[in-house]
């Protein structure tokens, strides 16, 4: 099911038993984050907590909303990751429709794509409030300082909408902002994604560049500004596509830009790329802190809100944290895509403690010599897994999200002088061990079985198999035992 709002996935989160209101008053300024990071860590991510009453905001404020695995599946309207990884394997399939009954029976399948395409209305929810000028401060909103050190409070859970200068090609990312003071921010993005490629346009014609910063409505439009899509592909018609129904989107007060009409909060305003200002340190991911730089200034014009609207926030450190199960739904979600450039492989894995980009555990139908140094480089040439600074390489059939048996077949199948493989390439921006900001050093290691023409001078030997006939015998004969 596609959810209207946030406040109808709240309803169904209460419903389920998987919300926790809490009425006291809770300091947005690290008590918010110390709550919250207990409760992420305990066992399956925890529930969802709704503060209800945030130090210095009217406004309630939502977090780990997607952190469960089943949370994450409500949102995307699926009972499992799977389910929407299938509808995208079909989408995706190469074959063209060879005969006249083939291209009929794909019109009700473009018809579809049709229905996922934004759909423009006058007004939304999104602007049943709106403050403009002075009134439009951003102290009305419970924004949180995260961790100690932090450079200040920082919106961290906000779809960052922005247009190509040249183009008008809309992009949605999920950027980090620190508030600087009422009506200002430092809008942070990192080089290689499209939000600072927008940004160097603007900068190059001069002009101000002008951005919406947008909190709450489905979680699926959420989730959407956080999907690795691939170039020219439109988060919004993929947040219709997830959800199987359009997004309804309209047009800001002050700026020229949509955003989907049942947001419960937007703030408009225009980033200057000439107007650079310091931002961080920040609590990261990585379980470090990510530190100073300097970022564009982005002036506040406009904060429009729904009436009864829920301010959404997440926060990240150490893992697992809620952006865990986020990125569990991406590895799942995006399979289909990694095997129309790799159809070798059978499937791959970004654990937990990789936050992301450290480990990267992949299972090939290996066919031919040096068939997994194939696969690593063009791993390393894919997307945002170009970051990825270990890749392990195993067989098909070894369990890549079972780290004992990648672990396992790393000890058993590599020599480390020839199966081990070292490139100089562009690092994910918080890898702060790299030796310069976005550039460093990348590992491969080869952990499959070795062909003939790899260096190996002996036989390769059989690994210990019982028949299947045996363990369905011993399956059927002694169950009462538990064996």
């Amino acid at each position: 099911m596609a959810y209207q709002n946030l406040s109808e996935f709240i309803a169904e989160l209460e419903q389920s038993g998987d919300l926790v209101r809490i009425e006291v008053e809770v300091d947005p300024e690290l008590e918010i984050t110390e709550i919250a990071n207990r409760v992420m860590k305990s066992e399956g991510g925890g529930k969802a907590l709704l503060f209800e009453n945030v130090k210095g905001s009217k406004l309630p404020l939502l977090i780990n909303a997607l952190g469960s695995k089943e949370r994450m599946c409500w949102a995307l309207g699926v009972e499992d990751f799977s389910e929407t990884a299938e509808r995208i394997a079909e989408m995706v399939k190469p074959e063209a429709p060879a005969t006249l009954m083939a291209k009929l029976k794909k019109l009700p399948e473009l018809a579809q794509l049709a229905g996922y395409i934004p759909k423009v209305v006058k007004k939304g929810a999104c602007q049943e409030i709106i403050h403009k000028g002075e009134e439009a401060s951003l102290d009305m909103l419970p924004i949180l300082k995260c961790w100690p050190l932090d450079g200040g409070r920082f919106i961290t859970f906000a779809g960052i909408y922005s247009k190509d200068v040249e183009t008008g090609q809309r992009n949605v990312g999920m950027y980090r902002v620190q508030q600087l003071d009422k009506h200002s921010c430092a809008m942070h993005w990192q080089v290689h994604h499209d939000g600072a490629a927008h940004c160097r346009g603007y900068e190059k014609a001069g002009d101000k560049m002008p951005i919406a910063i947008v909190l709450g409505g489905d979680p699926a439009v959420s989730y959407a500004a956080t999907a690795p899509l691939p170039p020219g592909v439109d988060e919004i018609m993929f947040a219709g596509f997830l959800r199987q129904k359009a997004v309804r989107m309209t047009q800001c007060v002050t700026i020229d830009m949509e955003v989907p009409a049942e947001a419960d909060i937007v703030i408009e305003g225009y980033a200057d790329p000439r107007d650079l200002v310091e931002e961080g340190p920040f609590g990261d991911h990585t379980g470090y802190y990510s530190m100073q730089e300097m970022f564009p200034r982005f002036t506040v014009t406009a904060i429009t809100m729904r009436k009864g609207a829920v301010y959404p926030a997440t926060i990240v450190g150490v893992p697992p944290m809620e952006d865990y199960y986020m990125g569990l739904a991406t590895e799942r979600i995006f399979l289909p895509f990694v095997r129309i450039f790799l159809p070798e492989v059978s499937d791959y894995h970004l654990p937990t403690y990789g936050v992301f980009h450290n480990f990267c555990f992949v299972s090939i139908k290996k066919e031919y010599p040096y068939h997994a140094r194939k696969v690593m480089h063009a791993i390393w040439g894919m997307g945002q897994l170009m970051f990825s600074k270990f890749i392990i390489v195993v067989d098909e059939g070894v369990d890549v999200h079972s780290t004992d048996e990648v672990l396992f077949r790393v000890g058993a199948n590599v020599d480390p002088r020839r199966d081990c493989c070292v490139v100089d390439g562009p690092v994910d921006a918080l890898d702060h061990a790299a030796p310069f900001l976005c550039a460093g050093s990348k590992m491969g290691i080869d952990a499959t079985r070795k062909f003939e023409g790899e260096g190996i001078k002996r036989s390769w030997p059989p690994e210990i198999r019982m028949p299947d006939e045996i363990k369905k015998m011993v399956d059927s004969r002694w169950p009462e035992y538990g064996i």
